[in-house]
């Protein structure tokens, strides 16, 4: 049986979908509010490092959305404890709209069970946007002597405890999706945790590491280089992208299945004409063709939705990837 919940991941599809059908005449209405917001810059927090998925991501968002308001939407990089600083600071922020942030599976639903105590509450968050999804792919050092997944596991068994997993930091959907991994081909792999995936990338491009899973918005310019070897990806079913590659599942890991997904959030009490205005103009930014195939060459998997989804899909995710947590013992105190 996997350990993610397959009727929660059916019940996420469809409000997906659902909310995705929704937003249609949703989006063609003007949003009442005030013109004098923004009248200064707006600070969006990224709580990760520079270089990799989330941070790509909202600078393509930040660049357009920076036109759509008139004032610029400046990035802020804040790596560190799985996300919880930089989401700290979107939390003590004043709700005036001037500081934003990018919150996702990890820090709005992962984060929960993982850490025994948080600086920030998740779900005190407001919720702006949820901008879309992404697929992990599971990726090989060229050297290592595995082309398919079946033989990494073979490979790793064979091997207890020898292979080493890098990851974008403990927490990540790439370290609890490795668990994940483990605990459904019984192997013992050891875990190294970095403070972002371009580092881990870089090692394991190096050879410092043999394997890790991550976002292929971050990890698919490597793959299409040769530079890492690609054996599989983690969702339900294969990427458009790179469509030659298995899903987990098709290549034996039956049960196997993680998304990652992120979107914008504010602070606590940010007014409900405020929320309108920014979620109205990130999904029109979302809704181009130009964006969607910018971000379609990522991997990135763009939608419409209404501002409350994404807080509906950390409710959705949190009891899925606590379970994961639980099964691997993974902790942070």
């Amino acid at each position: 049986m996997s350990i993610i919940n397959n009727t929660s991941a059916l019940r996420r599809r469809d409000i997906l979908r659902d909310a995705a059908a929704a937003m249609g005449s949703a989006m063609v209405a003007s949003p009442v509010f005030a013109q004098s917001y923004p009248s200064k810059p707006i600070r969006l927090v990224v709580p990760s490092a520079a270089g990799g998925s989330p941070d790509v991501i909202c600078r393509l968002l930040g660049n357009e959305l920076s036109v759509a308001l008139g004032q610029p939407v400046v990035i802020d990089n804040k790596p560190g404890a799985g996300g919880a600083l930089g989401m700290s600071e979107i939390a003590r922020a004043a709700p005036d709209g001037y500081t934003l942030g990018y919150g996702n599976v990890v820090t709005l639903a992962i984060n929960k069970s993982l850490y025994s105590k948080l600086p920030y509450d998740p779900d005190a968050l407001t919720s702006i946007a949820l901008m879309g999804t992404v697929q992990n792919a599971l990726v090989v050092r060229n050297e290592l002597p595995v082309k398919t997944v079946r033989e990494l596991i073979d490979y790793a068994k064979a091997r207890p405890g020898r292979l080493n997993m890098g990851s974008a930091g403990n927490g990540t959907t790439g370290h609890l999706g490795g668990e994940l991994f483990k605990s459904l081909t019984g192997t013992f792999i050891t875990h190294v945790p970095y403070r972002g995936s371009p580092t881990a990338i870089q090692d394991l491009i190096g050879g410092q590491i043999d394997m890790m899973f991550d976002n292929l918005s971050s990890i698919g310019p490597h793959i299409k280089n040769g530079r890492v070897r690609a054996l599989g990806v983690s969702g339900k079913r294969r990427s458009p992208l790179f469509p030659q590659l298995p899903t987990l599942d098709e290549a034996g890991v039956k049960g196997y299945e993680t998304t990652a997904w992120g979107g914008i959030v504010g602070p606590k009490g940010l007014p409900p004409e405020m929320v309108e205005r920014l979620n109205v103009e990130i999904n029109r930014i979302l809704s181009t063709p130009a964006m969607r195939e910018k971000y379609a060459q990522m991997a990135f998997e763009t939608m419409a939705s209404p501002p409350n989804l994404l807080m509906t899909m950390a409710k959705i995710e949190s009891p899925r990837w606590a379970e994961v947590v639980r099964r691997s013992g993974a902790k942070v105190e």
